[in-house]
């Protein structure tokens, strides 16, 4: 279709290869009647902390960070669905 060399398709292989440089690791999976569930992961790049992941009480994530967040993450599609409901007048 010609876009194979276009410039917005080697910008688009630019982002996806800069976001891969540390994608590395094993994956095992368990495979049964079509379906496929990941039963571990290993990855010396892995963000995973057990110090950090906890919801309890802790020194490292407050609660209340949340709600903020969610209200700016929501604020921007109740914008986007409300330009949408006006452009069909």
């Amino acid at each position: 279709n010609g876009f194979c060399w276009s410039p917005e398709r080697e910008m688009l292989q630019a982002a996806i290869d800069d976001t891969q440089k540390f994608v590395s690791g094993v994956v095992r999976l368990k495979l049964y009647k079509g379906n496929v569930m990941v039963t571990g992961r290993k990855s010396k790049y892995s963000l995973y902390d057990e110090e950090v992941v906890t919801f309890e009480e802790d020194s490292v994530y407050d609660q209340k960070d949340a709600q903020g967040f969610i209200k700016l993450q929501a604020l921007r599609l109740r914008t986007l669905a409300q330009s949408r409901y006006l452009s069909k007048d």
